[in-house]
């Protein structure tokens, strides 16, 4: 399976679960908006979700999968499935003790996590509680993700790429429950959110245990111990949670002083959903193929192969994002305004929300950009390096947080995570390009320019049209009045972005059919 078809295939599921992912947050919007029970569900959900990225998604996919694919590649599917159950052990037990530990002392942790709620005790003592009714969350997302390691090494990305879209359906059930109990913007519809959250962990859990179950790589918990190639991947793991989980860090620094804020938390929440749309169905889909195939073409010595993979996976990332960034800033407020602007959430919701995607997609270049290089590190089994770096863009992301909220409020919190992306990116690539292990070849360095002057053409389509329907967008207006407008900008700018991208050549239909029939 080629590289652009594989990732087509993560990129396809992921689309359907930011879909439904859409309709979840819809809801929630209409349901609780940005006030005080928002707030407290947004962070509650937001800390297992960071420490899953952290512990099992940024830790794994830097150190397991390269390791798991060495086993596969050179020991046999009996060796590769012995050292998985190995760490799968380990990992349970320690995010077992780790879930328990933090359950326990919420109380206190809040305060770190959650500083500027203090003002607030009915507020703190509501996100103690949907925090410890989420954790499990954690658990169970935790041994999914390595189980998404193990299928992905063994090119079985199907399982792994549709399992959020369970999330998302326990989520939209949840609303549901919320609705026909007439909970409403009330903590008791917390509490709802927060259990659907653990179920949802526990349905991906089961789907990915089956999927591994069927491909012959069944795992049942036994006594953890630390046998030389678990120390192997601990040791790899440690810079890998930093580097392979920056993104969320930067979040939750974000978190943190948005607290101080009011409805901050809210704001950067929906910014964050918007954005993450192209980030996953593109950037992560990428990210997500592209480090097994590095892994097994170096492994065979196929130093072209991969010097040739990154450079296709860099054109088909930013042929995507930059589009998506630059429309995002265009029309965030028809977007917002259209998806959102309903129930509990007001016309100065869209406005407040509105200017943070602007901050936030100016990032999402960087974000593809890291997702390319960062394998280029761990399929050779280096993981400090991007640690490194990311430390470095997380102290940017914090001082530039502090700096630009000050002036800028929560826009400033999103300005300063995209400074940090942009940060990150460059210095991966500035140390790649001096090991050479990575340059730009004669396609890409022909490419690359065209692809933002497609970009540009676009923007100023969408730009134009947005200018000629803005009256469609105003708080009188009807939904379907507004849906049918946001439909006609989206439709007008993938049009105008293919027909620029086929008449400069920066990506022509013939150069697709051709990736998928490699």
């Amino acid at each position: 399976m080629s590289l652009v078809r594989s990732a087509l295939t993560v990129g396809g599921y992921t689309t359907l679960s930011r879909v439904l992912g859409f309709v979840r947050d819809q809801l929630v919007a209409f349901t609780l908006g940005t006030g005080f029970v928002a707030e407290a569900f947004f962070v509650a959900q937001r800390i297992p979700n960071m420490f899953r990225a952290l512990f099992a998604e940024g830790a794994f996919n830097s150190a397991f999968v390269p390791l798991f694919a060495k086993k596969v590649e050179g020991e046999g599917l009996l060796a590769a499935q012995k050292f998985g159950h190995e760490v799968f052990s380990v990992l349970l037990a320690w995010v077992l003790v780790f879930c328990i530990a933090a359950i326990i002392f919420m109380p206190w942790l809040i305060y770190l996590i959650a500083p500027g709620f203090s003002a607030t005790p009915e507020r703190v003592a509501l996100t103690v509680d949907l925090l410890r009714l989420c954790f499990p969350y954690l658990l169970f997302m935790s041994l999914t993700a390595l189980q998404g390691g193990v299928l992905n090494s063994l090119n079985r990305f199907t399982a792994a790429a549709a399992a959020p879209i369970l999330l998302n359906i326990v989520m939209i059930a949840s609303n549901i429950v919320a609705w026909y109990y007439q909970t409403g913007n009330t903590p008791t519809t917390g509490y709802i959110f927060a259990i659907g959250v653990s179920l949802a962990g526990v349905a991906q859990f089961l789907l990915l245990a089956i999927a591994c179950r069927r491909a012959g790589m069944a795992f049942l918990p036994s006594w953890p111990k630390l046998t030389p190639d678990v120390k192997q991947v601990l040791k790899l793991s440690v810079p890998g949670i930093i580097s392979g989980g920056i993104m969320q860090i930067n979040l939750l620094i974000a978190t943190m002083i948005a607290t101080s804020i009011d409805h901050a938390v809210g704001y950067l929440y929906y910014a964050d959903r918007l954005y993450q749309l192209p980030l996953g169905i593109i950037i992560v889909a990428i990210g997500v193929v592209l480090l097994p195939t590095l892994s097994r073409k170096l492994r065979a010595g196929d130093i072209q192969g991969a010097m040739d993979a990154k450079n296709r996976a860099l054109e088909l990332s930013l042929f995507l994002t930059l589009p998506s960034a630059a429309a995002l800033i265009v029309i965030a407020v028809p977007i917002i305004h259209t998806v959102f602007e309903h129930g509990a959430f007001h016309a100065g919701d869209t406005q407040s929300v509105s200017r943070a995607v602007m901050a936030f997609a100016a990032g999402l270049p960087a974000y593809a950009l890291t997702k390319v290089f960062q394998p280029g590190f761990y399929a050779r089994e280096d993981t400090k390096t991007p640690m490194r770096f990311a430390i470095i863009s997380v102290f940017v992301n914090i001082a530039a947080s502090l700096v630009l909220s000050h002036y800028f409020g929560h826009v400033g919190i999103a300005l300063a995570t995209t400074l940090a992306a942009w940060t990150n990116a460059l210095l991966l690539y500035a140390k790649l390009n001096q090991l050479e292990h990575f340059s730009f070849d004669e396609r890409s360095k022909m490419r690359l320019p065209l692809i933002i002057l497609s970009t540009l053409l676009m923007a100023g389509v969408l730009w134009g049209l947005y200018w000629l329907l803005q009256n469609q967008f105003v708080s009188t207006a009807h939904f379907l009045t507004s849906l049918w407008a946001l439909g006609l900008l989206v439709g007008a700018g993938i049009l105008s972005y293919f027909a620029a991208a086929q008449l400069t050549g920066a990506f022509t239909i013939s150069d697709l059919k051709a990736a998928l029939k490699r």
